[in-house]
C-alpha cells in the first residue's frame, strides 16, 4: 500500500486533512513502516493517552468501528491541540532538551508511544505539545529486545566543592565515559581532573572508573545521587580528611563484589536429619557481608530492636515494589532458604542454554544471604535488579510490573541455572492413547525429571492431568504436564452473563428477555443451549440468534461454533423461536417504519411455506406474529368474528403455529381478503406492508392478490401510523436490553466473596478453549475449539496459588477486588487430587506468605505478608518497612499470590513417592 501524499489532502494552506479516514490511513501506514524497520536509536514520542483516545474515536479506531458510517464519523468533534502538559513534572527544562515525566505513568493508561514520523504528522495537523522524544534502546543478554526508554536515568549531581546540585537525564545504555563528558561540559571542567562516585543513599560506594561500561553495569538508579569530586593541586578532596585507618580510599560497598565468588555456606546438614533451620543454619554462619543498616536505625517500625534475620526490608528502586513483594515471599520459603544458605556452587549450571550461566542464581543467593544476615533492617537490591534487567528486559526500567509474572520468571530462571541435568535427552511428547492413568502419569513424571532436576523442581513443581475432547469427532487426548504454580481464576472471570430477548416466530407469546451465565470462552452453541433451557423450548422448535443494530438485523449467528467473544457487551442480541425444519421454509423478516420514514423497533422473523408465495400469505404471517402485541380493546367479541372456510380458510392467528412434528401449519393457501373485510367491519385497519431490501430503503407495496417470487429471504417493511399504534402495543419492540450492563454487575461482583475452593473448582471445571487457543485434533487434522478438563494429579511441597485478578482484552483492562476467603491453616486438598499413591495426610497445607496488590491497574502498590521460619508470627513487608501484623489481619481483598507449605511427614512421603515411581511401568 502506498502512503497517500498528505499534500493532496490539504487545501488553501490548511493543515487539516480532508477526512478522518485519510488521517487514519496515513498514521497506520507510517506506523507499519516504523515498526517494520525499527532499530536502536530510533525516536518515539510520548503522547497523552486522553488526547490519543479522542483522536482514535475521531478517525474511527473505536470499538464500534464495524457499525460506523461516514455519516456517523462526521458528527464526531475533531480533537483540539495535543496537550501533554499533565505528563511532565515541570514545563521548563534548564539542564537539557528532554522534559522530565511524572513518575509512575503507565503506557496505555496515561500515555501512548508513536513513531517520529507519526508525531510530525500529528503536530502538523493539530499543533500543541510539549514534545517528549524518547529513544529506542536494545536490552537483554540472551534475548535482545528493542524498547523505548520512556524513563532514562535522572541523576542528581552533587558538586563536592560547594554541595550544589544539578540534574541530568541520560540513557541507561550510555557509557560511563559519556556521563563524564556531559558532566564536565556542563560544569566546564577538565575530564582528567574530575571523578564521579556512586553516591547512592549519600554514601560513597565506589568510583565510576570503567569508561566503557554502560550505566546499567554500575547499577545506577533513577533519581539517585552521584558525587562529583574535582582535583585541586593534584590532590583529591578525600585526601584532605584524615582516615584513622591510614587507608584513605577504604570503602564499604553496599553491594557484593561483581567478580567471581565462592559460595561458602554454613554447617553442612543432612537432608534427612535436619529438624529445623530457623536459627540452626544461621548460627555460626559467616557470609563476608557488610553488617550495617542501610537506613541507619536498626529498629523495626514498632520500636523493638532486632538482629535483622528474616526481617530485612528492600528499598524501592523506582516502582520495584512488585519485585520486593515477590522476593520477600520467596526468601521466606523454608526449603529455598535452607538451600541458598548452604554451599550450592556445585549445582550451578553454566552450560544450560535455557539458563543465565548461573548468574541469576548467584545474584539471588547473595540477596537471600543478605536478607537472612543480622544487622540489617533494609537493603537496596541493586545488584539483583541489574541482573534481572539484563536477563529479563521486560522488567527493566521503572514501570510497575506484575509480581506473579516476575515470580514465574524467577522460579523458571533459578531452575534452569540450578538444573542438575547437564545434557538433556530428547524425549518425544505423546498422549496417553488408552494407557492407564497411573502408569502414564508416572512415565511422564519420569521423563520430565530426566530433563529437569533442580531444587525448584523438588520443591515447587507438581503435575496435573489434562483432557482434551474434540467437539467434532470426539477424539480424547490425555496428557500429564508439570506445573510450577496454580493460576486460579475467580469464578466471575471465567463466566459471562448474557441477556438475550427471545421473540416468538409464530405469534404465540410476547417477547421476553432471558439472562444466562456461560463460559467466557464458550460458543454460540452454549448460548443456544442455555437459552433453550431457560425459555422451555419445544422439541419441534429451534432458536435463531441474530444481532440487531439500527433497527435492522445486522447479522445472523448461525455458526454454532462461533466464539461468544464476537458478541460485545453493548450489542443487542435476539433469538427467534422458529420451526426446527426452518431450513426447508422461507424466512420472512419484518422491519418497522414510522410515517417519517425512519426505522423503529426490533425486526420480527417468521417462516412461511416456499410454495405459492402470495401477498395474502405474507399479510397473514405478519398478522399472526403481531398477534401477541394486540391491545385488549382491539379484540372484537368472539361471536362477531366469522372466518370463511372457503379458499383454504381465513386469517387464523395460529396459522403459523408449529405442529408436533415441526411442520408449519401455514402450508394451506391462506387468503386475507376476508380478513380485510372483517377488520374494516370491526374498525381495525389493514396492515401497510411493502417489500424492501436489507437496509429498508426500497419499497414495493404488497397487494394481497399478488404473487411474490420466492427467494432465500423476504424482507417486509411495515408502516406504523397512529392507527397501528392504537391497535398494537409497540413498546414490546422497543428498548432492547444490552447483552451486559457492566456498571451494575461490576458493583455486584466486587461485593460478592468467594472461597479458595470455589476458585479451584472453577479452574478444574470443564470448559471450551478460547478462540485464540485452538487445539490441533490429530483425528480431524484441523484446529478445533476443544473442551478442556484439568485434574490435579501430584502436588508439590510448596504450593504457589495465583489468584487471577487482572483481566485484559482489546478494549478493557480490569482488576477484580473480590475478597477471596482462603484458609491459613489446614488447607486440605485431598478430594481434588486424583493420584492416590500417597497417604491421606499428604495434601494438607499451611499458609506462610502472601503477595498483596492494592489499588487499581497502573497505580497500584505491592507488599507482602510472611511468617518467619519456625515461628507463628506474621510480618508485613512494605518495601523497606517491616512491621508485625496479627494473623486475623492478613486475609484481605488485596491477596494476589498465596504461598502454602505441605504439613506432613516428609520422609514417609519420600518413601511412598519413590516406591510409586519404582513400581511404575512404561506403556
Amino acid at each position: 500500500m502506498t502512503i497517500p501524499n498528505s499534500e493532496n489532502f490539504l487545501s488553501g494552506g490548511s493543515s487539516v486533512p480532508c477526512t478522518p479516514e485519510e488521517e487514519k490511513e496515513i498514521v497506520l501506514e507510517l506506523t507499519r513502516a516504523a515498526e517494520a524497520n525499527q532499530k536502536e536509536g530510533d525516536l518515539y514520542y510520548v503522547v497523552s493517552q486522553r488526547w490519543w483516545r479522542d483522536w482514535q474515536e475521531y478517525v474511527g479506531f473505536d470499538r464500534f468501528r464495524e457499525h460506523s458510517s461516514k455519516g456517523h464519523l462526521s458528527i464526531l468533534s475533531r480533537p483540539g491541540r495535543i496537550d501533554n502538559s499533565k505528563l511532565v513534572l515541570n514545563r521548563t527544562d534548564t539542564e537539557g532538551n528532554e522534559l522530565d515525566l511524572q513518575r509512575h505513568l503507565q503506557e496505555g493508561e496515561d500515555y501512548t508511544l508513536v513513531p517520529h514520523e507519526v508525531w510530525k504528522k500529528l503536530l502538523e495537523w493539530y499543533k500543541g505539545g510539549p514534545e517528549l522524544p524518547r529513544k529506542v534502546i536494545s536490552e537483554g543478554v540472551i534475548v535482545k529486545e528493542l524498547r523505548v526508554e520512556v524513563y532514562p536515568l535522572c541523576l542528581k549531581i552533587i558538586d563536592a566543592r560547594d554541595d550544589s546540585q544539578r540534574t541530568i537525564r541520560i540513557s541507561r545504555k550510555a557509557s560511563v565515559g559519556e556521563l563524564y563528558k556531559i558532566v564536565c561540559a556542563l560544569l566546564e571542567l577538565e575530564q582528567s581532573k574530575a571523578r564521579i562516585w556512586d553516591y547512592y543513599e549519600k554514601s560513597k560506594n565506589y568510583i565510576l572508573t570503567n569508561f566503557d561500561q554502560t550505566l546499567e553495569d554500575p547499577q545506577l538508579q533513577v533519581d539517585q545521587e552521584i558525587l562529583l569530586e574535582v582535583q585541586r593541586d593534584g590532590i583529591w578532596p578525600s585526601n584532605f580528611n584524615t582516615n584513622p585507618t591510614g587507608n584513605e580510599y577504604a570503602l564499604v560497598p553496599l553491594e557484593p563484589s561483581r567478580s567471581s565468588i565462592t559460595i561458602a555456606g554454613g554447617p553442612t546438614l543432612s537432608n534427612n536429619n535436619s529438624t529445623g533451620f530457623g536459627t540452626h543454619l544461621l548460627q555460626g554462619n559467616s557470609f563476608s557481608l557488610p553488617l550495617r543498616d542501610a537506613d541507619g536505625d536498626g529498629i523495626l517500625n514498632n520500636g523493638s530492636k532486632v538482629d535483622g534475620r528474616g526481617l530485612t526490608g528492600l528499598h524501592n528502586l523506582g516502582n520495584t515494589c512488585f519485585m520486593n513483594s515477590a522476593i520477600q515471599c520467596l526468601v521466606h520459603t523454608p526449603p529455598v532458604v535452607e538451600y541458598f544458605l548452604k554451599d550450592y556452587s556445585d549445582e550451578i549450571n553454566e552450560e544450560n542454554p535455557l539458563g543465565m550461566q548461573g548468574e541469576l542464581a548467584i545474584a539471588f543467593g547473595e540477596l537471600l544471604r543478605k536478607l537472612w544476615s543480622s544487622g540489617w533492617t533494609s537493603i537496596a537490591p541493586r545488584a539483583f535488579k541489574a541482573k534481572l534487567a539484563r536477563f529479563a528486559p521486560q522488567f527493566s526500567g521503572y514501570n510497575q510490573h506484575d509480581s506473579q509474572e516476575l515470580l514465574a520468571f524467577l522460579l523458571d530462571g533459578l531452575h534452569e541455572d540450578l538444573n542438575r541435568v547437564r545434557k538433556k535427552p530428547y524425549i518425544e511428547a505423546r498422549d496417553a492413547d488408552g494407557c492407564p492413568d497411573q502408569e502414564f502419569a508416572d512415565e511422564c513424571w519420569k521423563n520430565h525429571k530426566a530433563r529437569n532436576d533442580s531444587v525448584i523442581v523438588d520443591v515447587c513443581q507438581g503435575q496435573y492431568k489434562s483432557t482434551l475432547v474434540c467437539p467434532v469427532c470426539s477424539k480424547v487426548s490425555v496428557t500429564f504436564d508439570p506445573f510450577m504454580y496454580l493460576s486460579l481464576p475467580l469464578p466471575s472471570t471465567v463466566t459471562r452473563m448474557m441477556t438475550v430477548t427471545i421473540f416468538s416466530g409464530d405469534g404465540s407469546s410476547l417477547p421476553m428477555p432471558f439472562t444466562v451465565t456461560l463460559p467466557k470462552n464458550g460458543c454460540c452453541k452454549d448460548l443456544i443451549r442455555a437459552l433453550s433451557t431457560s425459555c422451555c423450548l419445544k422439541s419441534s422448535e429451534a432458536l435463531l440468534l441474530a444481532e440487531v443494530y439500527d433497527h435492522r438485523i445486522y447479522r445472523y449467528l448461525e455458526n454454532p461454533f462461533e466464539s461468544l467473544s464476537s458478541i460485545k457487551d453493548e450489542e443487542h442480541i435476539v433469538a427467534y423461536r422458529v420451526p426446527i425444519t426452518h431450513d426447508k421454509l422461507l424466512r420472512l423478516e419484518i422491519m418497522h417504519r414510522r410515517t417519517n420514514k425512519k426505522l423503529i423497533g426490533t425486526p420480527l422473523v417468521t417462516y412461511i411455506s416456499k410454495d405459492s408465495v402470495t401477498g395474502a400469505n405474507i399479510h397473514a404471517a405478519v398478522s399472526a406474529v403481531l398477534a401477541p402485541l394486540l391491545r385488549a380493546k382491539a379484540f372484537p367479541p368472539m361471536n362477531q368474528v366469522k372466518f370463511s372456510k372457503e379458499n383454504g380458510g381465513g386469517p387464523s392467528l395460529d396459522s403459523i403455529v408449529l405442529t408436533d412434528d415441526g411442520t408449519c401449519s401455514s402450508d394451506k393457501d391462506i387468503s386475507t381478503s376476508n380478513m380485510e373485510l372483517e377488520e374494516r367491519a370491526n374498525g381495525l385497519p389493514s396492515l401497510q406492508l411493502a417489500l424492501t431490501d436489507e437496509k429498508g430503503v426500497s419499497r414495493t407495496f404488497i397487494d394481497t392478490d399478488c404473487s411474490v417470487f420466492p427467494v432465500s429471504c423476504i424482507r417486509v417493511l411495515m408502516d406504523w401510523s397512529d392507527r397501528e399504534h392504537e391497535l398494537y402495543d409497540f413498546s414490546f419492540l422497543e428498548d432492547l436490553p444490552e447483552v451486559f450492563k457492566s456498571g451494575f454487575m461490576l458493583k455486584k461482583t466486587r461485593q460478592e466473596a468467594v472461597t479458595l475452593f470455589s476458585c479451584l473448582e472453577t479452574f478444574l471445571k470443564e470448559e471450551p478453549l478460547g478462540p485464540d487457543d485452538m487445539w490441533y485434533c490429530p483425528s480431524c487434522k484441523e484446529h478445533r475449539q476443544a473442551t478442556k478438563k484439568l485434574d490435579l494429579w501430584r502436588l508439590p511441597k510448596i504450593l504457589v496459588v495465583h489468584l487471577k485478578r487482572f483481566s485484559y482484552s482489546r478494549f478493557l483492562k480490569n482488576k477484580l477486588d473480590t475478597f477471596v476467603n482462603f484458609p491459613v491453616h489446614n488447607l486440605d486438598l485431598s478430594k481434588y487430587v486424583k493420584h492416590r499413591a500417597v497417604g491421606p495426610h499428604s495434601y494438607v497445607y499451611e499458609l506462610y506468605a502472601i503477595s498483596n496488590h492494592y489499588g487499581g491497574l497502573g497505580g497500584g502498590h505491592y507488599s507482602a505478608y510472611a511468617t518467619l521460619i519456625e515461628e507463628d508470627s506474621w510480618y508485613h513487608f512494605a518495601d523497606s518497612h517491616v512491621s508485625p501484623v496479627n494473623e486475623d489481619e492478613i486475609k484481605t481483598s488485596a491477596a494476589y499470590v498465596l504461598f502454602y507449605r505441605r504439613v506432613k511427614d516428609d520422609s514417609k512421603m519420600s518413601v511412598e513417592e519413590t516406591s510409586s515411581s519404582t513400581n511404575s511401568t512404561s506403556c
